[in-house]
């Protein structure tokens, strides 16, 4: 049975935080509240609840996941960045963004792409997540939170209860979240050279970009 936090969205109770972490420290997967929906997170150094997510999810290892940052620094120890690529993580940071980037060993490979060995990295916006991982003290990696086989992320805490109340350790209540995902960017191309390519355009406004 799920636990559930319901926190402030702008000033979420510390102790309430603490339960949930420790939830994510024993190996829990929870539902979190983002700029863009809710998401399934976890611990990134824990396989079996990295499996738990997928499972969750209903994907593959194929299914590209992400790590939630606090901020660019700690994004830089997860992923190869140059100076052009810094420049605009830098421009879109925090926000409704997930940039696509070449993975360094800091990632464990069973979480960054099996071919390209990459993977996902966003810095939110969102306070309540923002002091999550603060408070946890690493990136969590993360999916948006939809059903198996549904094309729809679930944005209310009272349903993600309802629907998933037997495989999740917990769900943080913040309120509902926007209804639509992030916008996927791929900055691998910018390593040799090219541009920055738009994989999916979602809440995060490629023009603030210049893309």
């Amino acid at each position: 049975m799920a636990q559930y936090f319901e926190v402030h969205p702008d000033n979420p109770q510390p102790r309430l935080l603490k339960q949930a972490v420790a939830l994510l420290e024993r190996g829990g997967v929870l539902a979190v509240p983002t700029d863009s929906s809710y998401a399934l997170a976890c611990h990134l150094d824990d396989k079996t609840a990295a499996d738990r997510l997928r499972q969750i999810r209903g994907v593959d290892d194929k299914h590209h996941l992400t790590l939630l940052c606090r901020d660019l620094s700690e994004l830089a120890n997860y992923a190869r960045v140059d100076n052009r690529q810094y420049r605009l993580l830098k421009s879109a940071t925090p926000g409704a963004y997930t940039f696509i980037l070449e993975a360094t060993r800091e990632v464990p490979r069973r979480v960054s792409h099996p071919q390209r060995k990459t993977i996902g990295l966003r810095v939110p916006g969102h306070r309540v997540l923002q002091e999550l991982l603060a408070m946890h003290g690493a990136p969590l990696l993360a999916t948006t939170l939809m059903a198996p086989r549904e094309t729809e992320s679930i944005n209310d805490a009272h349903e993600i209860r309802e629907r998933f109340e037997h495989q999740l350790a917990g769900v943080i209540d913040a309120g509902a979240c926007p209804s639509q995902p992030t916008t996927v960017i791929d900055l691998t191309p910018m390593g040799t050279g090219g541009e920055a390519l738009v994989v999916r355009e979602g809440r995060g406004d490629i023009a603030a970009l210049g893309l």
